[in-house]
């Protein structure tokens, strides 16, 4: 059986945050899969909005195009940023699937439950995933989308708050919403799935994770 070999770019250019993305998606992926985890180095440090979106632009599609044209052997493609950044033109150019962790939390998110909230970081990013629900198609499926204001690179500081303000945020949720799942919406809280889903004994989604488990889903093309 041939391996999946899955390239995953974080659009913006803090190495940490790509790391934690690798352990993620390489948990996720098991031994029979291949994670190549990349970012570029000239894009924003955290994207948060669209203008930190549009400026990642450049450096993830050099990245994209840099691998895809140098290894013949990558499957899929993860864009392992939670607002989809870049996602709709790289499908459209793309030979193989390109997947945003943004449209796969979404979609586990609505199988897992009949109602999902998202907590996200800052709220300037809200505007920009009640969007993409829409494009994907999900919207009426989503409760609603929370910051947390949590800056993204707070989640890289292991002396921050950031857990404390993201629980607070998901019992909100819990109490308000009228959800049976949450989905993480920042790469940067990929390692925080597992132990919030036993903290609060509902499905709480990490993008990454279902972003690859939706790459193992697809036909693997013909090298």
């Amino acid at each position: 059986m041939t391996d999946t070999h899955i390239l995953v770019i974080n659009p913006n250019s803090t190495a940490s945050m790509t790391e934690k993305i690798a352990i993620a998606a390489k948990k996720a992926a098991g031994s029979a899969s291949r994670i190549t985890a990349v970012n570029p180095t000239g894009s924003p440090a955290a994207i948060q909005g669209p203008e930190d979106g549009a400026a990642a632009l450049p450096g993830l599609f050099e990245v994209f195009d840099q691998h895809l044209n140098n290894d013949a052997s990558i499957d899929a493609v993860i864009v392992a940023c939670f607002d989809d950044t870049g996602l709709f033109e790289l499908k459209e150019r793309s030979p193989i699937p390109v997947i945003g962790i943004g449209e796969a939390a979404y979609h586990i998110a609505s199988v897992a439950a009949p109602k999902f909230s998202v907590v996200t970081t800052l709220s300037v990013s809200v505007p920009v995933l009640e969007h993409n629900l829409v494009l994907n198609g999900l919207a009426t499926r989503c409760a609603r989308v929370r910051a947390s204001d949590v800056p993204v690179l707070e989640l890289e500081d292991p002396k921050s708050n950031a857990r404390h303000k993201i629980e607070k945020e998901i019992e909100a949720a819990l109490t308000e919403d009228g959800i049976g799942a949450v989905s993480l919406g920042c790469a940067g809280m990929a390692d925080l799935a597992d132990d919030l889903s036993r903290k609060f004994q509902i499905p709480v989604i990490d993008g990454v994770a279902s972003a690859v488990r939706l790459a193992h889903a697809l036909p693997l093309r013909n090298h």
